[in-house]
């Protein structure tokens, strides 16, 4: 979603769903047509997105017209791109002549502006103050400045080289996220939706607490296919939250119940919120071990919200679901197939197969694509499938245009950090202020990805803090991949922190209860979301599942009894000594000698 909201969609809405169909088509396209120049996929990944956030977003008549000037610019200069990627490719990012200067200006202007629609105004200000040292860095004095780049070389590495604008982060967007992005736009245009509802009513629906533990596992399922905090809690909060509090739930625990479970959807595997493929391409590990090694922790995170989740049941004297609000065994299983089929072709596809993880996505689509017919009943209409794959077209076309404008600010804001050395400087400055210790480095490291996660979406706060601190982490002897989970779980700490709690924000606007007392409530719940990510560096073989899967069990019971202690010592009710000692016993666990390594 745009900001938060989908706007009405504007007049010519069969244009716009032929836009999306593009999208689609040219996103999938990609995946089965071998080897196209970056120069010539990346620009257009740009052109196909710049429509959707200015125009489609646009919330006013002025705002559209502004917008529709703006995009046909910016398409007119991809196009450019695209059309003379040949003769570009051999100026090595040094721009010649007026017209090219000119090019570049407006593409950069674009993308801040581009930014500044999808995701409000702090993301493309950072770019915007990047861009500003970049030209004026060298009249800085001391350690900070630098010794100043020509503005031909420093646009030009931006605009027309493969860096910048279209670098290895928009390569991912095109060429992996975008895939991923159209398989959630049709899973949830069909009924997958409601069979993760009625698999997380019937696996949890009986217990203590029933309503709040199916909020935990529709949140997982659903958020493993959304990728975010936002749209997980209007799309499950909207079921969960009005059944929370007719058992009686105080509004601050509903509230934060959804928040919570809701911002796991972004460290759930396969999706992460696009972070599990930006990862691959910073590190360099295949996307299957990234997968393996994030769903320990991912699970654990889920298993101290519903151990939270069962002291405030005990609390509050929580029941069950009625018998009438749990769906029957049929009813289950019918649904449940609807996002199960799927996501078994991308497994098989992916690890059975072999399959690269966009072909294994572009094959689950196709799957998903033909249940689009069918509903709970399972007989097929074809008016029914024509409203969903609209319904899957403008999603996909909207949230690739997210993602997209998203990851060519961040590009941006790299390129910069790396042209002027900037991103060297405040890695010595971690390491300096840190006193070459690591946990002083870790903690400044997660302040540093709260206070920019509080400002810029998850992503890509965790590109750029691990561009900076990254560096930093691993000379301190943490492995690449623990120093990239470890800064992109503290990114995520903004969805449920004050003062800045986006899913907090929209779960509390729901159920109308005060934002703060809701925040507070999903802290406690969400201990896990702090602790965790220290954990993994304390127990490295956590993510081992891939390699040691033994070692990485035992690990996961060790950190997951500190994490129980904690949680229970913090929630459940009790003499002030007793939860003391069980918090301090958690934590002797959580990072104490480890029982297995990796």
């Amino acid at each position: 979603m745009l900001r938060g909201e989908t706007p009405d969609a504007p007049p010519g809405l069969p244009l716009w769903v032929g836009l999306g169909f593009l999208s689609i088509g040219f996103h999938l396209w990609l995946v089965f047509s071998g080897l196209v120049p970056n120069l010539v996929t990346r620009p257009l990944h740009m052109a196909l997105a710049l429509p959707w956030v200015f125009v489609f977003a646009a919330r006013s008549p002025a705002g559209r017209w502004i917008g529709a000037a703006l995009a046909a610019l910016g398409i007119a200069c991809c196009l450019w791109i695209a059309a003379n990627e040949a003769r570009l490719g051999d100026q090595y990012g040094y721009l010649e002549g007026p017209l090219q200067l000119a090019i570049a200006a407006a593409l950069v202007v674009i993308v801040l502006e581009m930014a500044r629609r999808a995701v409000g105004w702090p993301l493309p200000l950072i770019a915007a103050v990047a861009l500003a040292y970049g030209m004026l860095g060298r009249h800085l004095p001391g350690e900070f400045g630098h010794p100043g780049l020509p503005l031909r070389s420093f646009l030009g590495t931006i605009t027309i080289a493969e860096g910048g604008l279209w670098g290895s982060l928009t390569g991912v967007s095109v060429s992996i996220i975008a895939v991923f992005v159209i398989m959630g736009a049709v899973l949830n245009a069909g009924e997958a939706g409601q069979g993760f509802m009625n698999l997380a009513s019937a696996a949890a629906g009986r217990l203590r607490g029933g309503a709040a533990k199916v909020s935990v596992l529709s949140s997982a399922l659903f958020g493993s296919i959304s990728g975010s905090a936002s749209a997980n809690v209007a799309s499950t909060g909207a079921i969960t939250l009005p059944a929370m509090r007719r058992l009686g739930y105080p509004k601050r625990l509903a509230g934060a119940v959804e928040a919570v479970a809701s911002s796991g959807g972004q460290i759930m595997p396969p999706l992460m919120g696009a972070g599990a493929f930006v990862m691959v391409e910073l590190t360099g590990i295949p996307y299957t071990a990234i997968m393996a090694a994030a769903l320990p922790p991912a699970i654990l995170f889920f298993a101290c919200v519903w151990i939270g989740i069962d002291a405030y049941a005990v609390r509050h004297d929580l029941k069950p679901l009625p018998r009438e609000a749990m769906p029957g065994a049929r009813r289950v299983l019918v649904t449940g197939a609807f996002f199960l089929v799927p996501f078994a072709v991308l497994l098989e596809r992916m690890f059975r197969g072999g399959y690269t993880p966009q072909y294994a996505a572009a094959s689950a689509i196709l799957a998903g694509i033909a249940l689009l017919a069918f509903d709970a009943t399972l007989r097929p209409s074809a008016r029914r499938f024509g409203r969903r794959i609209v319904r899957a077209a403008l999603a996909a076309g909207e949230q690739i245009a997210v993602i997209a404008s998203i990851i060519l600010c961040a590009g941006l804001i790299v390129s910069v950090l790396g042209q002027t050395g900037l991103g060297v400087k405040i890695t010595s400055l971690i390491l300096s202020a840190g006193g070459e210790r690591l946990w002083p480095a870790l903690l400044l490291t997660a302040l540093a990805c709260l206070l920019l996660g509080m400002e810029v979406p998850t992503t890509a706060a965790y590109v750029i803090c691990i561009s900076v601190a990254g560096p930093a982490l691993q000379e301190l002897g943490v492995a690449p991949l623990v120093a990239h989970l470890f800064v992109f779980w503290f990114a995520l700490l903004s969805t449920i922190t004050p003062p800045v709690c986006g899913a907090v924000f929209i779960a509390a606007g729901m159920i109308g209860e005060d934002w703060l007392k809701t925040a507070l409530t999903a802290m406690a719940l969400g201990v896990g979301l702090y602790l965790i990510p220290l954990a993994m560096v304390a127990n490295p073989a956590l993510l081992a599942l891939g390699e040691s899967p033994g070692a990485a069990i035992l690990t996961a019971g060790q950190v997951g009894a500190g994490l129980f202690l904690v949680s229970r010592g913090i929630i459940a009710p009790g003499a002030a000594l007793r939860r003391g000692l069980g918090i301090a016993a958690g934590l002797a666990l959580l990072f104490g000698p480890q029982v297995a390594r990796g």
